[in-house]
């Protein structure tokens, strides 16, 4: 019979020759102090290294729907512009997870989400209990979470899930090989059933969003359902990182059958975002891009906002040319209080060239949204800060559509009746203790 002995522990003589060798030893100081100082700079460079400058050769002219900015467009952000598609705009946990479980309740063939947050709760839980069903019924169920997202719900949530057929990973999960890139995280938040219906946003799976608590207001979001061939560049968003996680290249008419929307649909681009060596990202460029192109109007709800110095730059000289920039942010009912903080920091000069800075009161809002010009209207994962630009996987749908424009400018305006308008004399009274936390905000802003 094997026995097992227990590791001896360090005695006090082992410890006493370790630091005896330290002290007399020259060369084994200095390598100790090398390490130091390289992990220090490391630290550093991490929290202090310039961003990437963007700023367009020839800002584009005429008009945004026109065929030349749109060719521009396409290739600028390595996407084709589609033209059968149906985007409708859904408002809200209550309604946007009743459409998303009532679609997969209705899948035939394959239901794949990928999501940073799916938090164990009442949500969750519904969800859980649909993809387990439709396994049982032989539908592929594919889901991919963050592991830092999605930390909150441990493996052992989904073993009904992985005991009916489904498969269930996580991505970069903290390993040796890989904890170089362990601050690269999946931000995205996509769910695709039978590859004909998609659901984009920025709304995970959690509580939090469709249900209030005392002193605690659901969140205001929104998401989009998709039908069209936007959804087969969604799909393919989607197997990317479930490669990655899963070591799996998804094929087949179970995830890619004919889609059959009409041809004078809503015409979308679909803008999958991983960023480069360098942190370039087609997220960014669509943005930047859009931005410079604009002639009348800036909408831009967003719940984190932590413009770069271009991105400030060229909402300034979208002021300059006489373009309305309009921005909503969330107020003092945010979930990260340090980001909000951070965020205020870059207000002056957009207040300064008169853009209309809004708060909202009623609760934390989360939507990421941008309309250009009532023409373009992007949705999707990315916030306006560096971790969606430079750091983390995105993915946005931008549509060229009046209609669709028209409804969020609408929900746009409906939000801002329940915001706090930011003026130039308010934002310059704010206390020194608000410029102190902005400042130890500003230290750590390239990771918030």
């Amino acid at each position: 019979m094997a026995t097992h002995t227990k590791p001896k522990p360090c005695r006090a003589e082992d410890q006493g020759v370790l630091e005896k060798e330290f002290r007399h030893s020259g060369l084994l100081r200095v390598v100790a102090v090398i390490a130091i100082v390289a992990m220090c700079i490391l630290i550093l460079a991490g929290l202090f290294a310039p961003g990437l400058r963007y700023s367009l050769v020839e800002p584009p002219a005429g008009p945004l729907d026109a065929p030349t900015f749109v060719n521009e467009l396409e290739s600028l952000v390595d996407s084709k512009l589609t033209r059968n598609n149906s985007i409708e705009v859904i408002p809200n946990g209550e309604n946007f997870y009743k459409a998303e479980i009532d679609a997969m309740r209705q899948a035939q063939h394959s239901i794949n989400i990928e999501a940073y947050i799916f938090h164990k709760g009442q949500i969750a839980r519904q969800v859980a209990e649909v993809l387990t069903e439709r396994a049982k019924a032989g539908v592929h169920v594919n889901l991919v979470m963050d592991s830092v997202g999605s930390f909150s719900t441990r493996s052992s949530f989904f073993k009904p899930l992985k005991a009916a057929g489904g498969k269930v990973y996580f991505y970069h999960r903290l390993r040796l090989h890989n904890w170089f890139r362990a601050n690269n995280r999946t931000h995205r938040e996509i769910t695709i059933v039978d590859g004909s219906v998609a659901f984009v946003g920025g709304a995970g799976y959690a509580d939090w969003w469709a249900i209030s608590k005392k002193g605690e207001p659901r969140w205001r979001d929104t998401m989009v359902r998709v039908r069209g061939d936007a959804v087969r560049g969604l799909q393919g968003t989607f197997i990317e990182n479930w490669l990655e996680a899963s070591g799996e290249i998804l094929a087949g008419p179970d995830y890619f059958p004919p889609l059959t929307v009409g041809a004078d649909g809503v015409k979308a681009l679909v803008i999958t975002s991983s960023p480069s060596s360098g942190g370039s990202t087609r997220s960014r460029i669509l943005f930047q891009t859009l931005l410079a192109a604009a002639q009348k109007s800036i909408y831009i709800t967003t719940p984190y906002f932590l413009p770069d110095e271009s991105m400030r730059a060229e909402m300034v000289r979208a002021r300059q040319r006489g373009v309305a920039v309009n921005i909503l942010v969330p107020g003092k009912k945010n979930d990260h209080a340090l980001t909000y903080s951070s965020g205020r920091r870059a207000y002056g000069d957009l207040l300064k060239a008169s853009a209309n800075i809004y708060e909202y009161e009623p609760a934390m809002i989360h939507a990421k949204i941008a309309v250009i010009d009532g023409m373009w209207s992007v949705l999707g994962s990315a916030n306006i800060d560096n971790r969606s630009f430079g750091i983390n996987d995105e993915v946005n749908l931008a549509a060229l559509d009046a209609q669709v424009a028209a409804t969020l400018t609408a929900n746009f305006d409906n939000d801002v009746a329940h915001a706090a308008r930011i003026t130039l004399q308010t934002w310059q009274r704010r206390s020194v203790w608000e410029r102190m936390v902005e400042w130890v905000g500003w230290i750590v802003e390239r990771q918030q």
